[in-house]
């Protein structure tokens, strides 16, 4: 493969894999957050980024420095666990969570500011969105081009006008709301909700498999081009996550603290550019979510025509997904987001912790400290996540970092150092 060629199939890997994370968690909340955050958006933009773009890299790079799968993550605590958390991970990512969101964000974002009179027709509209995600998908082979060579560029483009306008036209002066450990804090919860580094588990499994028909065969040259697409994909996340984020404390000051993530969006697009702005933020939803769902409901079903062992036939478990999918949805955005808030702040730490030990490889293999980590994580968000519903733990609140939801990190080192001094069998796997 030529120097030409192969920087032209970096540059279509990593757009296809910044389309498949930039979705419709992508979309709503970095405006939320420099609108809840003000004059410190940036900190909470940082944490964000940190969080999201750089946890979902690292885990890509994870699972290509193994065998390309998601058990080179999970795997570390055992099979049947690792069985266990990757099923509980696709189903979120999947037909539980994101996959119904894509169409919710885009009917409440794009279809009925722009068609009003068509309220009530979510139905109708979650239908046809879903047929032209299962075809766009049902053919495994051409998912990565579609999204990369296609679809992204369009999305980038206006994306990148909303944006530049916004910057030159500012809506409003930032105001002081936060201070900076409210703003961490808001920026880590806003990462969460994207799910991108759990998508980043399956993702990866695509794109990896996309870069060996490529001609990246060899250990070290996957890698080389795992970094170049993480690269690509991470600067163009964070360039349009820090233009929404500014724009959103552009507005800190202009509306009420009960409007949601979808209203502030539409209203900060409607100021900017007009009611006519709205026909373009009907693009961006659009191909946002639509790219995302179509990364989505490829990825899962690969995982599970895998899980399967071959035994249902992918066609089907696209179409299982898809009609999953569609039914979720019309319970509506604001529901489906209330749900994924606890479940992901039960998760997440989980699987940070498990993304930082396979970043070591064998050597983590060898010892407890998967097992000590992830579960000393998981004890402690398990009880903030009580507390959330007002079962407090006064103990929890000594913890470094507690204010900015991140106190399970010293427990899981602390559990790491438990299972790194518990002996392991050898012929243990």
């Amino acid at each position: 493969m030529t120097g030409k060629r192969k920087r032209g199939s970096i540059l279509v890997l990593g757009l296809a894999l910044f389309a498949m994370f930039f979705g419709a968690g992508n979309l709503i909340f970095p405006p939320y957050l420099g609108f809840k955050a003000g004059e410190v958006w940036e900190v909470g933009f940082l944490a964000f980024v940190i969080v999201d773009v750089g946890m979902a890299c690292v885990a890509v790079f994870a699972m290509s420095k193994g065998d390309g799968t998601i058990f080179s993550v999970t795997g570390l605590i055992g099979h049947k666990m690792g069985s266990l958390i990757n099923t509980v991970i696709v189903v979120c990512i999947g037909p539980f969570l994101a996959i119904p969101r894509t169409a919710a964000t885009t009917y409440e974002m794009a279809v009925n500011p722009l068609f009003p009179e068509l309220s009530g027709g979510e139905f109708i509209f979650y239908l046809l969105f879903f047929l032209v995600v299962f075809l766009l998908t049902v053919r495994k082979s051409a998912v990565v081009d579609i999204v990369g060579k296609i679809l992204t560029p369009l999305m980038v483009v206006v994306l990148a006008y909303l944006i530049i306008r916004g910057i030159l036209s500012p809506l409003g002066e930032i105001q002081e709301k936060m201070n900076l450990a409210q703003a961490a804090q808001e920026g880590i919860v806003a990462g969460y909700q994207t799910m991108d580094t759990l998508a980043a588990l399956v993702f990866a499994i695509i794109i990896i498999s996309s870069a060996a028909q490529k001609g990246y065969t060899g250990k070290k040259e996957k890698n080389r081009a795992m970094i170049a697409s993480c690269a690509v994909a991470g600067v163009l996340l964070a360039l349009v996550y820090g233009g929404l984020s500014y724009l959103g404390a552009t507005v800190c000051d202009l509306y009420g603290e009960d409007i949601t993530q979808a209203q502030l969006l539409i209203q900060i697009i409607r100021a900017i550019l007009g009611d006519g702005g709205m026909i373009l933020l009907g693009m961006v939803v659009g191909l946002a979510c639509l790219t995302t769902a179509i990364g989505l409901v490829s990825s899962s079903s690969a995982y599970f025509e895998d899980l399967l062992g071959g035994r249902v036939p992918y066609k089907v478990i696209v179409t299982v997904i898809t009609v999953g999918s569609f039914a979720i949805a019309n319970f509506g955005l604001s529901t489906i987001i209330s749900i994924a808030s606890p479940v992901l702040s039960l998760l997440y730490p989980v699987v940070v912790t498990l993304i930082v030990c396979a970043l070591f490889g064998e050597k983590m293999r060898k010892t407890y400290i998967p097992q000590g980590a992830s579960c000393a994580a998981l004890l402690i968000s398990f009880c903030m996540v009580l507390e959330s519903f007002g079962i407090s733990f006064e103990i929890l609140h000594f913890l470094p970092l507690y204010e900015m939801g991140l106190a399970w990190i010293l427990p899981a080192f602390l559990g790491g150092f438990v299972g790194f001094c518990i002996p392991k069998a050898k012929s243990t796997v």
